[in-house]
């Protein structure tokens, strides 16, 4: 188990850890407030309007 040095490292370890779950917490927040969309709407939804295009803004190839 890694030693910790410093009050400093010791705060900035609690830091990130308070930080990582409050990011948890809000994540399941936010998808408590999505409501589920059934079959039948979703059909309905995709019927009222049309698919987006495919075609990107802007691509860009990278070979490495």
């Amino acid at each position: 188990m890694p030693t910790i040095s410093s009050q400093k490292e010791f705060k900035a370890i609690i830091k990130e850890s308070v930080k990582e779950a409050l990011e948890e917490e809000l994540i399941k927040m936010r998808l408590m407030f999505f409501s589920e969309v059934s079959d039948k709407e979703m059909r309905d939804i995709e019927d009222r309007h049309e698919r987006p295009e495919k075609k990107s803004v802007y691509s860009e190839k990278i070979d490495i």
